[in-house]
């Protein structure tokens, strides 16, 4: 049996994340995942139970280092109009001893919630943004 080479595994150092295009480097830490729907059916003399795929959802989040005002931005005065901004996220994540990157798109993304202000005395600011997705595409695959 092959040993597993451990500097082969991805070190989330390398991840980046654009927003619309833009390059947000504080971004620490960063999630994105599909949940996906399914009804559940029996059928007569199976006594297992059956999963029915209806559909997914697609959402995640992302913690970033509170340098810039850029979630408030971006949603503070359209949501106080009706306006609710969608927005294209690219992520990628491409360590040099790995064997090779992972990168995908998110489409017609919507942030869930965003923080009007925070702080905490002796203490480094971030937020965390949820959001969701309705579309994605794989664009990088590591090999194997």
């Amino acid at each position: 049996m092959k040993r597993p080479d451990a500097s082969r595994v991805i070190n989330g150092t390398y991840g980046r994340i654009w927003v619309d295009g833009e390059l947000w480097m504080e971004v620490d830490e960063f999630e994105a995942k599909i949940t996906i729907a399914y009804e559940e059916l029996n059928f007569a003399n199976e006594p297992g139970t059956f999963q029915k795929g209806l559909g997914w959802s697609g959402e995640g989040t992302m913690k970033i280092k509170k340098i810039y005002s850029r979630v408030q931005r971006k949603m503070a005065a359209n949501v106080r109009k009706g306006i609710y901004p969608r927005s294209s996220i690219v992520g990628k994540v491409a360590d040099p001893e790995a064997h090779g990157a992972e990168r995908v798109a998110l489409y017609d993304t919507t942030f869930s919630e965003f923080m009007l202000l925070k702080f905490a005395q002796k203490t480094v600011g971030s937020e965390d943004i949820p959001f969701r997705f309705s579309d994605y595409e794989m664009l990088d695959m590591i090999p194997g």
